[in-house]
């Protein structure tokens, strides 16, 4: 690990976008009502959204230093990150979802926590998150062992918390400063030097894990990560995917494989692709039909539909560490 002397105040915020709709203007209001003081860039990275929402970054917020940047195809979340990342240089940087809004004060609080004297090894911090009703997301998790990721898809976790510990720490309320394994993506601070010092996110995952991995590698380099309570942010939760249920059961299901495939090996990635064939999409089933929910069981059977015709894919990404094929 090396500690190098960052800016001090300034951060720079990357929202990547897609399809996002008013959540992004929603987005860009709470972070001008910070003003401009602690904020020095704010990169709005738009993954070829066909909505128009793109726009509201256009107009700008007075005060704030902005830049669109527009890909002409989804890159995926975590390279986007990156490409967002390295058009700032503020010494911390501020990963937000557009379906998130900060509420006033959170980036003080956020940016002390990284500036005392007993913070010099926190390398990334997070919000406490809240739903819509104001009540507090439990959004800090776990870093997935093998046998989670390989019971993960059986829904065990949800049926025997005591036994199988579920991702997400719901046993805590969040309502306490404390290191934790993994902050959550959907409002993610970390210095510019850990962040570099870690190589960006790694973009073997298009959408999901990147965070989850990128929290990993911090700790194993002597980072620590670090839930800041008393920092808020308004979360929607899923704001950008939820449009496509099933696709994001089978962009899930294909970071679960390589992320067991990168931190475990081709055998661990095999049982977790055949837990995710094999079981998940009954025990979505089960989970739709309790919820009397048919919208559910159609996108478990349509998630699983697509994965199989992406066997051949689903395997290279076992066979090659978690990369997707060319």
């Amino acid at each position: 690990m090396t500690l190098a002397r960052d800016a001090a105040g300034q951060v720079d915020i990357v929202i990547v976008n897609w399809n996002a709709g008013a959540l992004l203007a929603r987005c860009l209001d709470s972070i001008a009502a910070h003003g401009a003081g602690r904020v020095g860039r704010v990169v709005v990275v738009d993954n070829a959204s066909r909505d128009g929402s793109e726009q509201a970054a256009d107009l700008g917020r007075p005060g704030l230093d902005m830049l669109l940047v527009r890909n002409t195809a989804n890159r995926g979340f975590g390279a986007a990150c990156n490409q967002g990342a390295a058009l700032g240089q503020a010494g911390f940087i501020l990963f937000l979802n557009p379906d998130a809004a900060l509420r006033p004060g959170t980036l003080d609080l956020l940016l002390d926590v990284l500036h005392r004297p007993d913070g010099e090894d926190v390398g990334i911090v997070g919000p406490r998150l809240l739903a819509q009703d104001g009540s507090t997301h439990r959004s800090c998790a776990r870093l997935p062992s093998l046998s989670r990721l390989v019971l993960e898809p059986t829904g065990l976790d949800r049926l025997l918390p005591g036994l199988i510990p579920p991702h997400f720490m719901v046993e805590w309320d969040h309502l306490d400063d404390r290191d934790v394994p993994q902050v959550m993506g959907a409002a993610l601070m970390v210095r510019r030097s850990t962040f570099g010092d870690l190589g960006g996110f790694d973009e073997r995952f298009f959408v999901y894990y990147e965070d989850v991995d990128l929290c990993r590698r911090a700790w194993g380099a002597g980072w620590r990560c670090r839930h800041v309570a008393g920092a808020t942010a308004d979360h929607l939760g899923q704001g950008t995917t939820r449009q496509a249920v099933a696709m994001r059961g089978v962009l899930l299901a294909r970071s679960r494989i390589s992320y067991a495939a990168k931190h475990f090996g081709s055998a661990a990635a095999l049982l977790v692709c055949l837990s995710v064939l094999l079981v998940e999409p009954w025990s979505r089933t089960a989970l739709g039909i309790a919820r009397r929910s048919p919208g559910d069981v159609r996108a478990a059977w349509r998630a699983a539909g697509t994965l199989w015709s992406d066997l051949p894919g689903l395997l290279l990404r076992v066979r090659h560490g978690g990369r997707a094929p060319a």
